[in-house]
């Protein structure tokens, strides 16, 4: 009777050990923000960002010059000049400074546009791929392993050389 009983037992556990061993998932990890990096579109896509950055900041500089050269000029030309004229100075120059934040918190959310105008369709290119190839080898489930996206462990096949495989990156 005991030795039925421990034969049961072994039996249930060996049969729990299979199926546990069957129902495992397949689990891969990649990084994306490396493979973004080395898509041919980012650097394309960094390349029309810096440009526009290079163009808005051109303008504000000159506009902070325009701002200092006039600043030095009335402060010099103050003491030969009216009340009258110094107070529509001051007010000459409080609207240029104005103008120029202005400016520059309107370059600040044009170029945070279209880095993300830019940028969606590449992340949205390489996110595809990675779906296609865990797809097609079988994993149910890909981490992210870029820093700071809470991964803490990584066993699983690395998905990187597939994936540059699947958009032609070398």
């Amino acid at each position: 009777m005991k030795q039925m009983k421990k034969l049961i037992a072994i039996a249930v556990l060996f049969f729990g050990v299979v199926s546990f061993t069957n129902a495992q998932t397949k689990v891969a990890h990649i990084n994306t923000q490396q493979l973004i990096s080395a898509m041919p579109e980012m650097k394309e896509a960094k390349d029309e960002f810096d440009k526009l950055q290079k163009s808005l900041g051109a303008d504000i500089q000159a506009s902070i010059t325009e701002y200092r050269n006039k600043l030095t000029q009335y402060t010099n030309e103050a003491p030969n000049k009216t009340d009258a004229e110094n107070d529509a100075r001051k007010k000459e120059l409080a609207e240029l400074e104005q103008r120029i934040q202005e400016a520059q918190a309107a370059a600040d959310k044009t170029t945070q546009q279209k880095y993300i105008d830019l940028t969606k369709p590449i992340q949205e290119k390489a996110l595809a791929a990675i779906q296609k190839v865990a797809k097609e080898q079988g994993f149910q489930y890909v981490l992210d392993e870029t820093p700071g996206s809470g991964v803490l462990f990584a066993e699983g096949t690395n998905l990187m050389d597939a994936v540059k495989k699947e958009l032609g990156i070398k």
